[in-house]
């Protein structure tokens, strides 16, 4: 097998994305800020995507991590025998370009530019690349828009719901991701940029209904009204791009995913374990052993 070098490794696909690629037996580098304990076929490099940092002596790249510093720092990294690369973008890059909040314009235009930057680096270098798009991710308890719902509601038995927002989602569970990365870096394709999303679409409310029906504790529903959102949002000013966005489709073609990865995610079915992050499930994992 391969050696595959893996940035972003302790991020919110890093986890699956290193079991994976563990147990179809590639020989993993992954580089993390913060020392870990090497593991059969796992060396952890200690350091972070800079200048200082030399390409790995690896075949292949998985990027988990930030887009535009991955192609920032491939832009200027020596390639070595580097044969492949796979990296994570977001459907940010088009689903907020005409967002009301000049923030999320500002990063999906970034990312456009990192997609482009990686493409034209690749290319010059000889090098084949994908780069996967995915929907809202959830599933490792690290993303930012379902999990701190889902906590807040766990720890005050308050689940605020949105009857109006009918804009469809297709979240896509983090273990999906990961084994679209592991079948991107195997296959034959090339020079793609693929959407990725969960295998199911549904409203923007229905979806907070799955969440609160996976708590796996009672909640109080809390209706919300959209436009008592825009008004906080407008006093605030904060938030306008999500409110916006309550009534618009923010889904992914998983049309040329599936042919040509053949990955077919997951729907929709979240339970209480997506919401713990992997440090809190090992510690609770010990404090149950010791009880």
């Amino acid at each position: 097998m391969s050696a595959v070098l893996v940035i972003g490794g302790s991020g919110a696909v890093g986890g699956f994305l290193l079991a994976r690629l563990r147990a179809a037996g590639h020989d993993i580098l992954a580089l993390s800020r913060t020392a870990r304990t090497d593991a059969a076929g796992l060396r952890w490099l200690h350091g972070g995507l800079d200048a200082a940092l030399a390409m790995p002596d690896c075949d292949s790249i998985v990027s988990a991590g930030p887009l535009d510093q991955f192609a920032t720092w491939l832009r200027q990294a020596a390639p070595g025998r580097l044969r492949r690369v796979v990296a994570l973008s977001s459907m940010s890059a088009a689903s907020k370009l005409a967002s009301s909040d000049p923030a999320e314009r500002e990063l999906a235009a970034r990312l456009g530019r990192a997609e482009q930057d990686l493409a034209a680096r690749c290319a010059a270098l000889g090098v084949d690349w994908i780069v996967l798009r995915p929907t809202l991710i959830y599933g490792a308890g690290l993303d930012r828009s379902l999990t701190p719902l889902a906590r807040r509601a766990q720890r005050w038995r308050v689940f605020p719901l949105l009857p109006a927002a009918c804009g469809l989602r297709q979240p896509v569970h983090a273990d999906d991701v990961a084994a679209a990365c592991v079948a991107a870096l195997a296959g034959t394709a090339a020079g793609q940029v693929l959407e990725l999303g969960g295998g199911e679409r549904l409203s923007y409310a229905q979806m907070l209904c799955r969440v609160r029906a996976g708590l796996g504790r009672p909640t109080l529903a809390l209706p919300l009204d959209i436009n008592l959102l825009r008004a906080v949002t407008w006093i605030t000013g904060r938030g306008g791009g999500m409110v916006q966005r309550l009534k618009q489709d923010l889904v992914a073609d998983n049309g040329p995913l599936q042919a040509l990865l053949g990955v077919n995610p997951r729907s929709f079915r979240p339970g209480p374990d997506c919401w713990i992050a992997a440090a809190q499930a090992a510690g609770h994992a010990a404090v149950a052993d010791a009880s």
